[in-house]
This record gives C-alpha cells, structure tokens and sequence, in this order.
C-alpha cells in the first residue's frame, strides 16, 4: 500500500471530476493521502476534504507565496482549524520561494517562524517549502534545531538541493519529499540525493495536480500515478517495489502520528 504525503485535490484542476479521481486513485493501491493547505481557503478545504473520507488526512499552513495572510487573524484562523478538526495533522506548506519574489524574504521568514511555532504549539510537524533559497532555508532550521536540542517534526517538500544538505537536513530529523522528479532526466541532483539518505528519511507525495512522474509528464497528476516514483526509488535502492511502498507508508504513518 502507497501513502501520498502531499496532494492538492482541493485545486480547481479536480473540481470536474474529483469524486472519480479519488475513486481511481484509491483503487490503484494508494492506502492515505495528506492534502495540503497553501493558504486560508485551501486550508479550510483540506480540513472538509478530510473530514469526507477517512483515508484523506489534513495539513493546514499559508505557502510563502500567499505571505501576506500571516497576520494575527491569519494565525487565528489556521489554529481554529487545528482544534476544530481531528483530521489535522501538520502545518504547511509553508517557508521560502525566492523564485519570483525577493523582495518580500524578511516577511516570509517572519511568516515560516510563526506558523512553525503554531505547530510546535499543537505538536504537529511541519511541511516545508522552499524554492531557490537553500541556504536561507538552511538556516533558519538549522537555527531551530540548535535552539530546540533535539530532532526536528518536519518534511523537506519536493526537494531539489544537493545531497549534501539533504544528509544534514536528515541529521537533523528532517524526512526528504520524494515525488515526479525522481523518474526525470534532469532529476539527477534527486536521484543522488535519494541514493545516500537512510531509508527511514524518506517519504513518498505527488504535489498534485502537479510534477506528474514519467510517463505522464507535463499532464495533470494525481495519486495513482505514484506507482511510478515507487518503481524509481525500489530501482535506485536496490529493493524490491514492496518493500519501498512498505517502507515509505510506515515512514508516512511515523511523520504524520496517524
């Protein structure tokens, strides 16, 4: 059985035919799914989405592209959806994406702080995203981990750095999002990545409706297309495919309290 840790089925790219992806996508051998928030209405519709199905979990958190919500109401409001809903199981996505805006870097680190707080508040781990800011994403975690003594709750989302920075992260008790670019001919900073970490670093996700995996490329994802990043990771292991799925899922189970 496979566990999708990060999927986006509240996008509008489902709102066609979301019932019947779901369908598809729980019939293809996917056990569980955490779909996540990325600002205040895709929280909230996490949180429904979850409470629908009880092979859906919830992740609630404002992407850093969507900064400006973090505000006291902003934090109010993701913390009523923590309490009201069993189904929460992390914060996120948030942290740093420097790709299209720099300008607003002090804000988005305010913001990744205090909802990381938030989460330490309630117990719950962290979602991270980051997008061409290694080194100040770097930072600031490896600033937390000095200052809390002890290994961090946390995913490194879609992860695109180096393998060395991806060894320090899971020395520091982060796991590595694993997901499409894993089986991509420009994937190879992944592929070296994945190769080194312990097994129980990593975790399986789509980012859907995006980063669909080889074949499907370019075309929009969904959860039943993981198999695919499954066979890539069982290869570049050395392992068969279910160990990696038993592996993963365990590793999901672990990360996520569920």
């Amino acid at each position: 059985m496979i566990f999708d840790t990060h999927a986006h089925y509240d996008d509008s790219a489902f709102d066609e035919d979301r019932d019947e992806v779901l369908r598809k996508v729980f019939a293809s051998g996917v056990g569980c799914v955490v779909n996540i928030g990325a600002d205040l209405k895709s929280s909230a519709s996490s949180v429904r989405l979850a409470e629908s199905d009880e092979r859906i979990w919830a992740a609630v958190g404002i992407h850093p592209e969507s900064v400006h919500e973090v505000d006291d109401s902003g934090i109010e409001a993701l913390r009523s959806l923590i309490t009201g809903s069993k189904r929460v199981r992390a914060v996120g996505e948030i942290g740093i994406d420097l790709h299209y805006d720099k300008d607003s870097l002090e804000l988005q680190k305010q913001a990744f702080i205090r909802q990381w707080d938030l989460a330490d508040e309630f117990g719950l781990p962290v979602v991270i995203h980051s997008r061409d800011a290694a080194q100040v994403t770097f930072d600031i975690v490896r600033d937390r981990f000095k200052r809390s003594g002890k290994p961090l709750s946390a995913v490194m989302h879609c992860y695109s750095y180096e393998k060395e920075q991806a060894l320090e992260y899971a020395a520091m008790g982060l796991y590595i999002g694993v997901g499409g670019v894993l089986t991509f001919k420009n994937g190879r900073k992944l592929r070296e990545a994945v190769a080194a970490l312990p097994t129980d670093r990593i975790l399986l996700e789509t980012d859907c409706p995006y980063l669909a995996p080889e074949p499907f490329r370019g075309s929009r994802n969904d959860s039943s297309n993981i198999k695919h990043v499954v066979r890539a990771l069982a290869e570049l292991r050395g392992i068969s495919v279910e160990e990696a799925e038993d592996i993963t899922f365990a590793n999901a189970q672990r990360f996520y309290g569920i």
